[in-house]
C-alpha cells in the first residue's frame, strides 16, 4: 500500500514508526514531516491547511497513487480534508469535517452529549461577555472556562476566583485572544477526580478500544505552574478497570456512534474520549477527534497487530472482524521540551546524543529540523522519548535511560511521569500484604485479569456492553428481534479430571477449548448458537500464566463459534482445592427459534443414526484413563498412535456447529434430533433425545475404533460393553434423520460420517449394541 501520511509532530513520526513495520506498506509519503519521520519514509513540504494544501495534498494522492491517507492533527480534520480526499475516491482514516465537529466545536460536543445522554459536566454556551459574567457570577459551583474551538490545547481555563473568571472571560469573548476559537465560550462544573485518555479505532459502525492511558499537563513536577500540550503519559492507567472500559463503551463510545448515525455523519478513525472518574462515576470532559500527543508515543510501542491493516479496515468497514492485539507490559513517553515552553522559546538549538543506542526505548522527533547533519530545536515540546518493559515502573527506567543519552541547552523535562501510577502501585502491595498472610495472593489474580484480557476481548463484538472486570456482563440483546420467537439455552459443564492430566502434562489451553465447544454442543443438540459464554477458574494458589493459558485457549473456541467471552470469576480459595489442584466450569447461553427446537416430535421406527467422529475422548472418562495410565509416562509414544500419550489424550473436545450450524439453518428439516455423546456414551446419551416407546440399535461394526481407545481397553483389561458406557467410542456426536433425507445429508456434512445403526420401536427406550 501507498500510504500518505499527514503531519509534523511527535505523534506523526510515531504514527510513522508504527506504520513502516507493515509488510503491506509499499511507500510512505509524508506532508511536511519531520527529521525522525524522513527515516522512515519520504518528506514532502507541502501545505496541509486551507483549500490551496487541499488541492496539492489531491495532487500528490493522484500522482503517488495513494491506497490509504492518514491525517494525525485535528487543524486540516476540522477544516474538511478528508471531505476533499474522500469525494475524489481516496480512502482517509480520519473523520470528515462534520465528526470532526466534536473536537473543533466544544459546543457542538457538549449539546450533542446532552442530546444523546453521554455523561458530562453541566454547562453553558455563551457569545455574549455580560450574558456569560451573569451566569459564573450566580453558578452553584466552581467552573471551567473553555473556548469552543480549536486553541492548541489552551483554551480551557481554571478561575479560582470571580475576578479571574471574569478576567478570562474578557480575554475570550472581548478582547478575543483566542481568536475564533473563542468566539462562543462553554462554562461548565469543575469536576473532580483522576482524568483517563480513552482512545478507540472506529469504522463508523463499531469501535475497539486501546489501552487507557494518563497524561501529565502541567509544566512542572508535582503537576505544577501552566498547563501544556503534554508532558508525558503513560499506558495502561492502573486507575481505568475493565468494568470502568466497559462502562465506557456502553455509555459513551456506543451512544456517540449511534448518535452521529442519526445525524448522517459517517465517522472513521480515532474518536478519543477524555474522561474523569468522580465520585458519581464517569464523565466526558472532551472530545477528540485524532490520536493524542504524547498518548500516542505511548500507546504504540504496544500494538502487537498491524497499525495499517487496522486503519485500512477502518476505512473498508470491517473494523469489528479485525482481531486487534497488544502485548503485555507498560509504555511510557517523557516529552523533552525547550525552556519557556508554553511561553516563548528558543529555536535552533543543537540536539546531541540521537544516534545512542537504546534499550526497549524509541526517539520520537516533535519539534526538530535539519540544518545539514545537524538536527536542531524547532518547537516547545522537542522530543519525546517512550519505553516499555513489564510494568510502568519498567517502562519508564527504560524511557529516562534514553532521555540520558540526549542533550540540548536548557532542555527541560518532568521527572516525575506516572506517579499516578507508581502510588498506585505501592497502595495495592501493601494492601495486598495482608491477604498474602491469610494464603490468598491478590497480585495473581489482578496479573491473571490484565493476562485474560485481550483474550477476552478478542471475542467481544458490538453486542458486548460490559465483559470482564465488570460485576456482571452485559449482552445486548436487541439482535433476537430478527428472530420471531427467539428461545434461550443455557448449558453448565465441567471439564473433570482431565484437568489433572493437564496440569501433570504441564499444557493448559486444550481444557480451555474443551469446556467451550463441550458446552456449545450441549445447546447445539437442542437446535441453538451461542450468544456468550462464562466461566469460573477456582484453584488453592492461583498461577496467572496458567490461568492465561486456559483462556487462551477458551476465546479462541468462542472465536471459532462466534461466541462472546463475557468473562467469569477466577478464585484462589487455599484450603479448599488440594495444592496444584484446579477445576474449570463453563456456563453457555444460546438461542433457538421456537419452532427449530430439537429433538423434534416425529421421530419414528426406522429413522437412521449418522455419526460424526470425535476428536479423542473429549472431556469423559478421564478418572479411568489416568488410572489405566498412571504408571505410563506421558511422553511415551505408542506405534498405533504415532503421537505422545499426553499429546492424544489431552486433544481439544471437538466443536460440531461449524458442520452442523449451515445444514440446521439452510436445510432445518433434514435431522430430526442431534445426541452430544458424553460420559455414559452411547448407551446413555442417545435415550436423552428419543421420545418413549423408542430405542436404538446400534451396529458396533459400522465405523472403526480410533487406536487410542482399543490402547485404552488393552491396557486397561477393560471389558467392551463398559468401554462403550464410559467413552464415545469415536463418535461424538449422533444425528438422526429420515432414511430418504440420509444421502442429503452426509453429503452435506462435508467429512466422512457412518451410519451406526437406527431407531426401533422399545417401551424400555433402550439403546442395544449388535
Amino acid at each position: 500500500m501507498n500510504v500518505f501520511l499527514i503531519g509534523s509532530g511527535g505523534r506523526e513520526h510515531a504514527l510513522a514508526w508504527k506504520i513502516a513495520q507493515s509488510p503491506r506498506l509499499a511507500k510512505l509519503v509524508i506532508a511536511p514531516g519531520n527529521p525522525g519521520t524522513a527515516q522512515l519514509g519520504e518528506n514532502v513540504s507541502l501545505p496541509i491547511n486551507g483549500e490551496d494544501g487541499f488541492s496539492q495534498a489531491l495532487a500528490l494522492c493522484q500522482e503517488r497513487k495513494i491506497d490509504l491517507v492518514v491525517v494525525g492533527p485535528e487543524v486540516p480534520l476540522a477544516a474538511g480534508i478528508a471531505d476533499v480526499l474522500i469525494s475524489a475516491g481516496f480512502p482517509v482514516f480520519g473523520p470528515n469535517q462534520a465528526g470532526a465537529q466534536l473536537e473543533s466545536s466544544k459546543a457542538f460536543a457538549k449539546t450533542f452529549m446532552a442530546q444523546n445522554g453521554i455523561p458530562t459536566a453541566p454547562f453553558a454556551i455563551f457569545d455574549n461577555f455580560e450574558a456569560a459574567l451573569a451566569y459564573v457570577q450566580q453558578a452553584p459551583y466552581p467552573v471551567v472556562i473553555k473556548a469552543s474551538g480549536l486553541a492548541a490545547g489552551k483554551g480551557v481555563l481554571l478561575p479560582e476566583s470571580q475576578a479571574e473568571a471574569r478576567s478570562a472571560l474578557q480575554a475570550m469573548l472581548l478582547d478575543r485572544q483566542f481568536g475564533a476559537a473563542g468566539q462562543q465560550v462553554i462554562i461548565e462544573e469543575r469536576l473532580s477526580g483522576e482524568e483517563i485518555s480513552l482512545l478507540a479505532f472506529c469504522d463508523g459502525k463499531s469501535v475497539q478500544t486501546m489501552p487507557p492511558a494518563q497524561d501529565h499537563k502541567r509544566l512542572l513536577d508535582g503537576d505544577q505552574g501552566p498547563n501544556t500540550g503534554g508532558m508525558g503519559a503513560y499506558t495502561p492507567a492502573p486507575v481505568a478497570s475493565q468494568s470502568m472500559i466497559q462502562e465506557a463503551l456502553s455509555r459513551v463510545f456506543q451512544p456517540t456512534l449511534a448518535g452521529l448515525q442519526a445525524q448522517g455523519i459517517h465517522y472513521v478513525g480515532v474518536l478519543y474520549a477524555g474522561l474523569i472518574l468522580t465520585n458519581h462515576g464517569l464523565s466526558v470532559l472532551e472530545f477528540n477527534c485524532r490520536f493524542g500527543d504524547p498518548e500516542t508515543q505511548a500507546i504504540l510501542p504496544l500494538l502487537d497487530s498491524d497499525l495499517l491493516e487496522i486503519m485500512a479496515a477502518c476505512t473498508q468497514g470491517r473494523l469489528a472482524g479485525t482481531s486487534i492485539q497488544w502485548k503485555n507490559g507498560a509504555a511510557a513517553c517523557v516529552v523533552a521540551a525547550a525552556q519557556g515552553y508554553p511561553g516563548s522559546y528558543t529555536r535552533g538549538i543543537p540536539i546531541y546524543g540521537l544516534d545512542s543506542p537504546l534499550e526497549n526505548a524509541v526517539v520520537f522527533h516533535a519539534g526538530t529540523r535539519q540544518l545539514g547533519e545537524q538536527i536542531l530545536s524547532d518547537g516547545g515540546r522537542v522530543l519525546g522519548i517512550s519505553g516499555w518493559g513489564d510494568g510502568i515502573g519498567a517502562a519508564l527506567n527504560h524511557a529516562y535511560a534514553a532521555l540520558q543519552t540526549i542533550s540540548f541547552d536548557r532542555m527541560h523535562y518532568r521527572q516525575d511521569i506516572g506517579w499516578r501510577a507508581l502510588n498506585r502501585q505501592a497502595r495495592t502491595s501493601q494492601h495486598a500484604g495482608a491477604y498474602a498472610n491469610a494464603g490468598v495472593d491478590i497480585d495473581a489474580g489482578n496479573q491473571a485479569v490484565e493476562l485474560m484480557d485481550q483474550a477476552l476481548r478478542s471475542t467481544y463484538g458490538p453486542e458486548v456492553l460490559a465483559g470482564v472486570g465488570a460485576f456482571g456482563g452485559l449482552f445486548d440483546a436487541a439482535g433476537l428481534k430478527k428472530l420471531r420467537n427467539p428461545v434461550l439455552v443455557a448449558s453448565t459443564d465441567g471439564v473433570g479430571t482431565k484437568v489433572k492430566l493437564a496440569a501433570q502434562a504441564g499444557s493448559y489451553a486444550s481444557i480451555g477449548m474443551d469446556i467451550v465447544n463441550h458446552c456449545c454442543n450441549d445447546i447445539l443438540v437442542q437446535g441453538a448458537r451461542p450468544l456468550f459464554f462464562l466461566d469460573y477458574f477456582a484453584s488453592s494458589k492461583l498461577n496467572p500464566e496458567i490461568v492465561a493459558q486456559v483462556v487462551a485457549g477458551m476465546a479462541e473456541a468462542c472465536r471459532a463459534s462466534g461466541c462472546a467471552l463475557l468473562g467469569g470469576e477466577t478464585a484462589e480459595m487455599p484450603g479448599v482445592y488440594a495444592p496444584d489442584q484446579f477445576d474449570i466450569v463453563g456456563t453457555i447461553v444460546g438461542v433457538v427459534e421456537k419452532s427449530q427446537i430439537l429433538p423434534r416430535q416425529d421421530i419414528q421406527a426406522g429413522d437412521m443414526l449418522v455419526g460424526l467422529r470425535s476428536s479423542g475422548a473429549h472431556t469423559n472418562g478421564y478418572s479411568l484413563i489416568r488410572q489405566v495410565f498412571s504408571n505410563t509416562p506421558l511422553e511415551t509414544i505408542f506405534p498405533e498412535l504415532d503421537e505422545a500419550l499426553g499429546t492424544a489424550l489431552l486433544a481439544p473436545h471437538r466443536s460440531y456447529l461449524p458442520v452442523l450450524d449451515p445444514i440446521l439453518i439452510n436445510q432445518p428439516g433434514w435431522i430430526k434430533a442431534l445426541a452430544h455423546i458424553t460420559g455414559g456414551g452411547l448407551v446413555e446419551n442417545l435415550p436423552r433425545v428419543l421420545p418413549s416407546g423408542m430405542g436404538a440399535e446400534i451396529s458396533v461394526g459400522s465405523w472403526s475404533i480410533p487406536p487410542l481407545f482399543k490402547l485404552i481397553q488393552q491396557h486397561g483389561q477393560i471389558q467392551e460393553q463398559e468401554m462403550y458406557r464410559v467413552f464415545n467410542m469415536g463418535i461424538g456426536m449422533v444425528c438422526i434423520c429420515a432414511p430418504q433425507d440420509l444421502a442429503s445429508l452426509q453429503a452435506a456434512f462435508g467429512e466422512e460420517s457412518f451410519v451406526i445403526g437406527a431407531i426401533v420401536n422399545d417401551p424400555d427406550h433402550r439403546v442395544t449394541l449388535k
